[in-house]
Parts: C-alpha cells; structure tokens; sequence
C-alpha cells in the first residue's frame, strides 16, 4: 500500500456497491467450486478411494494411501501460487482467476472419468494422483486471487466483512459437497462405490458454467489498474517479496497452516476415523459435516463484522487460542459415539476455526505492498494449506495407527494453532499500521467529496 501524505486524497473511485456485489459474489463462487472440488475429493478418499484405486493394500493403508492421493494436489499448489502470483501481478488479477476457475473445474470432471484398478490395475492411480497435482496447479492461484480481488475492491473498514465473502465461498462448498455425496449415495445405495460416487465429480460442470459467467462479468482490481498506470508492476515480483518482505511470509505460511491443519482433520480425516474407527453411520458423518458448514457459513461473516470493528490479528487469535483449547474435547467427544456429541464436536469446530478463516482474506491483502502481493499471498497462502492442510489427514491417521487412539492427533492440532498464534504475533503491528492507514485514507477521501 502506498502511504499518503498529509492532506493527500486518492484518487481511486469507489467501487459502486451494485459492482461490489458482483465481485464478492465472483469470489465466493470461485471458492466455493475449489471447495466442492476439494472436498469431494477428501469425501471419496475416506469412503470409496481405498477400495476403487488402492484395494491391494489393508483397510487402513489404503485408506492412507487415499490421503496421500489427496495430499498431493495440496503439494503442487505453492507452484501453482507462484505462476499465477507472478502473471497476476504482471498482466490481470482478473485473468488469472478465470484460467483457474475453468481449469480446476475441469481437472475434477476428469477425475469422474477415471478408470479404476480393477480396469486398468496401477495406471488407476497413477492417473488419478496426476490430475489431482495439476488440479492443485490451478487451485494455487484460485482463492489468494480472490482474496486479493474483493477486498482492492473493497472499502476501508469494510474490507474483512466483504473479504468474508470469499471465505464463505468454502463452507458454501461444503455444503454442496456433503450434499451431492449424501443425496447420491442415498439414490445410488450399493452402487455408490461402484459408479455412484462418479456423479458429484461430474457435476461439476455445471458450476463452471455459472461461475464463468459470473467471473467473467467483474472488473480488473483498482490497485492493479493503477499500478499499470503507473508503470509499478515488477519484473519479478516474487523476488520482491523475498526483498523485502521475507517476515510476512513466513507469518503468512504459519497462519495458514495451524488453521488447515485443524480444518482438513474436521472435514477429511474425520470423515473416515468417525465410520471405520468409531463406528459412526456415514449418513451421520455426512450430515454433521453439513451442519457444521453451515454454522461456519453464518459465522464467517461475524467474524469479519467485529475483525472491521476490533482489529484483524485480535479476532483471529481469538479462533487460534480457540484451536488450541478444543483439540482435546474435540476428539473426546467424537469418541463418545455419540450423535449429539458427534454433532457438537463438528460444529463447534468449524465455528470457531471461522474467526481465524472469515477475516482471513483482509488480513493476507494487508500484508504485501499491491506490486508483489498476488506473489506474496498465493506463495504463502499456499504453502501455509500444504504443510497444514494437504498433509494433516495423511499425518493424523499415521498418528492413530502409531499410538492406537486419538491423543497424538489433538497434540498435533494444538501445535497447528499455536503456530497460527505465532505467525499473527509476528505481523501484529504491521497488520494494524495498514488498518489504520487504509481508515485515514477513506476518511480523507470523504472529507474531500464534501468539500
């Protein structure tokens, strides 16, 4: 962000807020395919993978071997966030988000195609962990772009409130995940794991449509259209991050990674350990996974509300602290066997990881100046999701197998928020110098309207 001078105005015009809309829409759209798409993904790897691409191996090491499948595509987005971070910065943050929304769409058709062992034997997931990596490429570019895009669009002091509509794009995903796995397993029955589980990946499709033609409709982010203006866009704009912003990097890969790490244990791992380990109905597991997305839908949005209100880095280390605390209850109640406390586990979990991930999009936007900050949040952003997310349900369930119950599991959770509380402790006073310059800014500006 460019400091103003005292009595300097920018000259940006506002964005109207019928074009707001339609950009936050864009951003939740866009987020909540690469949701769909990841999540039925991890869905498939705890209850049909294992038996369709691993059945060689015993039922816990192929359902490992299903995570690693599903860990690989989070492996292959740091590149992914450096391609699209550079171009981004260099020629469209519009553009950028329309390749990768048409592209990872189409990754997860293909995947609805794929032969299985029994056709082909190993090619099955040879073929299935290649389009899972290149899905990943695309999907490094996908929601650090979107965080960028709505809140440069966006108002001060409403900037995490309206970035919370990009995050709410991945419970939104879940919600049609869970739903579509749900809906075809009940209508499918037996077959699911023959052909049923299929349909959700090809349904794919149909979201691609409409969030094209939703994507395609915004306009270019004010920051990149100045900076064209100016002549400010880099050669390089990684290399300038690494210059002269090496700290925010490295706090923005440890925020992401504790609050993945916690995420994907809710929504992936959980999928499989609650069924096979606990004895859950997978119509339960299902079910509260729905619930809670929703929780989460509804509280993404407060999130961002009282992050505009109270600060960035004190709601989000709020949701840390609480990642810290719930680690052991979480799985304690889990293990009761019990659906009401199965329930309250689930939701309790994805509401309060919801006041780390709602003002999440202002906060990544905050912390790299706008000539390397696609490069920056992608880079970080996406490195953060491999080392927490992509590997978390592979590490929990060699966790289990190791020490024969959940406890090195909740240990592993706890560490993950403390690193969240620790990467945000690391930027406090830069995050809060940035709220209060982007405040000063649109006061002045609309002390000069009045004039």
């Amino acid at each position: 962000m460019t400091t103003l001078a005292p009595g300097q105005v920018s000259q940006r015009r506002p964005t109207p807020p019928g074009e707001m809309r339609r950009i936050a829409l864009a951003g939740a759209f866009g987020t909540g395919i690469e949701l769909y798409d990841f999540l039925i993904f991890g869905l498939a790897s705890g209850l049909v993978f294992p038996h369709v691409f691993f059945p060689q191996s015993d039922p816990l090491m192929g359902t490992l071997q299903s995570f690693m499948a599903f860990g690989a595509g989070f492996i292959s987005r740091p590149l992914g966030g450096i391609i699209f971070g550079h171009f981004g910065d260099r020629v469209s943050r519009k553009t950028m988000l329309v390749i990768t929304l048409l592209a990872t769409g189409t990754c997860t058709v293909a995947m609805g195609l794929l032969p299985t062992y029994a056709t082909v034997g190993a090619w099955a997931p040879v073929l299935l962990v290649s389009l899972r990596v290149l899905q990943g490429v695309f999907m490094g570019g996908e929601q650090s772009g979107a965080f960028i895009m709505v809140t440069e669009h966006a108002p001060a002091g409403h900037k995490a409130v309206l970035g919370a509509a990009v995050t709410a794009g991945s419970p939104i995903g879940s919600l049609l995940g869970i739903g579509a796995f749900q809906v075809v397993a009940l209508a499918t029955g037996d077959a699911f794991a023959q052909w049923g589980w299929r349909i959700p990946f090809l349904a794919s499709a149909v979201l691609i449509g409409i969030g094209l033609w939703v994507r395609i409709g915004m306009s270019e982010s004010p920051e990149f259209q100045k900076m064209q203006a100016e002549s400010r866009t880099r050669k390089v704009p990684l290399a300038g991050v690494f210059a002269h912003a090496l700290p925010f990097l490295i706090a923005g890969i440890l925020v992401n990674l504790g609050f993945n790490q916690f995420i994907f244990i809710v929504n992936s791992f959980t999928t499989s350990y609650a069924a096979k380990t606990i004895g859950f109905a997978q119509s339960d597991v299902l079910l509260s996974g729905l619930a809670g997305s929703g929780g989460m839908l509804i509280a993404v949005f407060v999130a961002g509300r009282l992050a505009d209100r109270f600060g960035l880095v004190r709601v989000m280390s709020a949701g840390a602290l609480f990642q810290v605390i719930w680690a052991f209850p979480y799985f304690w109640l889990v293990n009761t066997g019990s659906v009401g406390a199965l329930y309250l586990a689930v939701i309790g979990g994805y509401v309060g990881l919801s006041f780390v991930f709602g003002p999440m999009a202002a906060y990544y936007v905050n912390l790299f100046n706008p000539e390397h900050r696609y490069s920056g949040v992608a880079f970080s952003y996406n490195l953060g999701a491999v080392l927490g997310g992509g590997l978390s349900p592979s590490i929990a369930t060699a966790l289990l197998r190791h020490f024969g119950d959940s406890s090195g599991v909740s240990v592993y959770v706890a560490v993950g928020g403390l690193l969240t509380l620790v990467g945000l402790l690391i930027t406090a006073r830069h995050v809060r110098a940035r709220e209060r310059s982007q405040l000063l800014e649109a006061g002045l500006r609309r002390g000069a309207a009045r004039a």
